[in-house]
C-alpha cells in the first residue's frame, strides 16, 4: 500500500511538472508570435542585470535571485519598449524554524520616452489604501471624486502629478484597463501584480502610451530639446 501511495505522488509530480512545462512553451510560442506581429525581438533566456538597468523603478527592487526572461525589445510609436517576465524571492521562517522560500513573478513593460519625467505612480485604488487613508497615509486627490475613488496617485511633485493627470487624462484612464504606471527619469513602466496574457502586454502598452500622448503641450515646450 505504502508502495502505491509513492507511485502515485511520484506519478501526481510528474504530471504537474509537464504540465507547467507545456504551459511554458505555450506562453513562448505566444509571445514569440506577438513580437513577430510587431517586429520586435523575442528571447526566454533569463537576464539578471535587468534590475540594474532600471534601477529607478522600486517594483525591480524588491527581494533577491531578480531576474526577467520572455524578454520582448523594440520600438513602439517611435519609443523604444522593453517588455518581459520578471522574478524575485523573499524569505520566510515556518514555526520550527526551516527557511522557506517564495517565488514571486509579475509582467512588466518599460517604455523610454526621453523626457525627462519626475517620478509618479498611477495606480488602482486598493483596499488597504483605503485603510491607509483612515489612518492619515492619504494619497493626491483630484477634482474628479471618481478619479480618487479610483486610482491612488503619488509623487513627490503634486504640481508635477496635477501636470500629468489633467481632466482628459482622467477620463482616459477611467475608461482604461486598469495597470500600474511607474514614471522614473525617462522611462514609464505599465504593470499588474501577475504575469500578463500575451495580448495584454500591448493593452498595458497602449494605456501607458494613451497617458503619454496625454502630456500637456506647456509641458513639451518647457522640455529642451523635446520631440513629438
Amino acid at each position: 500500500m505504502q508502495i502505491l501511495f509513492i507511485i502515485l505522488v511520484i506519478a501526481i509530480v510528474a504530471a504537474l511538472a509537464i504540465y507547467q512545462y507545456y504551459r511554458n512553451e505555450q506562453r513562448k510560442k505566444a509571445l514569440r508570435e506577438l513580437a513577430l506581429r510587431n517586429g520586435w525581438h523575442f528571447r526566454a533566456a533569463k537576464d539578471w542585470g535587468m534590475d540594474a538597468r532600471y534601477a529607478a523603478f522600486s517594483c525591480f527592487q524588491k527581494g533577491s535571485n531578480r531576474y526577467a526572461f520572455n524578454i520582448l525589445q523594440g520600438s513602439h510609436d517611435d519609443r523604444p519598449i522593453c517588455a518581459f517576465d520578471y522574478h524575485y524571492e523573499t524569505y520566510s521562517t515556518d514555526s520550527k524554524g526551516r527557511r522557506q522560500t517564495h517565488h514571486h513573478y509579475f509582467s512588466a513593460v518599460v517604455l523610454d520616452t526621453n523626457l525627462p519625467l519626475k517620478p509618479l505612480v498611477i495606480r488602482p485604488e486598493g483596499f488597504f489604501d483605503k485603510i491607509g487613508e483612515f489612518f492619515g497615509l492619504d494619497d493626491i486627490d483630484f477634482e474628479s471624486a471618481q478619479f480618487s475613488r479610483e486610482f491612488h496617485v503619488t509623487s513627490p511633485d503634486r504640481r508635477w502629478a496635477f501636470d500629468v493627470i489633467h481632466q482628459a487624462t482622467m477620463e482616459y484612464l477611467l475608461a482604461a484597463p486598469r495597470f500600474t504606471l511607474e514614471f522614473a527619469g525617462p522611462r514609464v513602466a505599465a504593470r499588474r501584480g501577475k504575469r500578463l496574457n500575451p495580448e495584454e502586454f500591448e493593452v498595458a502598452l497602449q494605456v501607458a502610451c494613451g497617458v503619454l500622448d496625454r502630456l500637456p503641450n506647456y509641458l513639451l515646450r518647457e522640455w529642451k530639446g523635446a520631440v513629438r
